[in-house]
């Protein structure tokens, strides 16, 4: 609705007659209107589902953060280096209400948990959106507790889409939207949310002494994530127990061996009767396959072994005294997941 008013004053703004000397200055505030009518209706409706969360351990204020109610008998999305994997949260809800939330799910890997308010409680829940529909420059409209101060708004745009984040874990985040709203300690775990009314990130990041470079999860892995947490409580991944590092393919064994990449995933070492070692690899194997997705880094491999892998017989290519070899690998569950 209001994505349909602005797109009409843009081209009414930047149509020929415009630019033949037509007055600009009522478009102009026309236009803002618009764009603040936007952003104060996002604020007022998804704002009300946008909680304060703080973390208390030994007794002791331990940090505070977002978080984004996405059911209304009180399923909460935030970070998990908000979370700190402590069992019970206070949170405090735009209206006021305090609450107790439970820990559902942690997952370190996507800095993402999930938590569940104890109390009998209808409240207001956002809506997922769909960021692989997401483009560069559409509005953004980031809702938090930055510095404490809560249920504050700002907005900006989409800045670029598809970066990837390491998180504390070590692990790379994929797809994660790179945005320039203003962020804030404290902002972590809340909403970024498109001028439609739906949420497109889990804010959780930004660039000290950067100006406008901020980040968030996209939704549709905080989807992906939640469902996940629902169901087992964890993510689950999958894994065939090797320590592995990036390692380089001399030009001579690519052309022997009728591969066109510099690199690929050197074996280290294999745990006892792991899929790995089951499957026939060795110390000095470099992996530059899985399933028939090239694996250029060690990052590629971990991105690859997913949940949807676990127990399935895959396709390993190795490298293996300059020859490639192909190894039947079935991986198991990572532990820890």
């Amino acid at each position: 609705m209001l994505d349909t008013t602005l797109s009409f004053l843009l081209d009414e703004k930047f149509s020929p007659s415009s630019r033949a000397g037509a007055p600009a200055a009522p478009n102009d505030t026309r236009l803002l209107d618009a764009y603040s009518m936007v952003v104060s209706d996002v604020a007022e409706h998804v704002g009300a589902s946008v909680v304060k969360i703080d973390v208390r351990k030994d007794g002791r204020a331990a940090g505070s953060g977002s978080g984004v109610i996405l059911s209304p008998d009180g399923l909460i999305l935030t970070n998990s280096h908000v979370a700190q994997g402590t069992p019970r949260l206070a949170v405090q809800t735009a209206d006021g209400q305090h609450v107790t939330a439970r820990l559902i799910g942690d997952d370190p890997d996507t800095d993402l948990a999930l938590v569940h308010v104890e109390e009998s409680v209808t409240l207001p829940a956002a809506r997922l959106g769909d960021s692989a529909t997401l483009r560069r420059g559409q509005i953004a409209i980031a809702i938090g507790n930055p510095l404490g101060f809560e249920t504050t708004v700002t907005a900006g745009v989409v800045s670029a889409l598809g970066r990837s984040l390491r998180a504390r874990s070590g692990r790379l985040i994929d797809d994660v939207i790179q945005t320039d709203a203003a962020l804030n300690p404290g902002n972590s775990g809340g909403a970024l949310v498109s001028s439609a009314g739906e949420v497109i990130g889990i804010n959780t990041a930004m660039i000290l002494g950067a100006q406008g470079i901020c980040f968030a999860v996209a939704s549709n892995t905080a989807s992906y994530v939640m469902g996940q947490l629902i169901q087992h409580g964890r993510v689950r991944r999958a894994s065939i127990g090797i320590a592995a590092q990036q390692a380089s393919i001399p030009r001579r064994i690519q052309l022997a061996a009728g591969i066109e990449q510099a690199s690929g995933v050197m074996v280290g070492s294999i745990e006892t009767g792991s899929p790995a070692a089951e499957g026939g690899l060795l110390a000095g194997d470099i992996i530059v396959a899985l399933d028939g997705r090239r694996v250029a880094a060690a990052d590629d491999l971990i991105r690859l072994l997913d949940g949807e892998r676990i127990g399935r017989n895959l396709a390993v290519e190795a490298l293996r005294a300059g020859r490639i070899r192909v190894f039947d690998v079935v991986p198991g569950e990572r532990a820890g997941t």
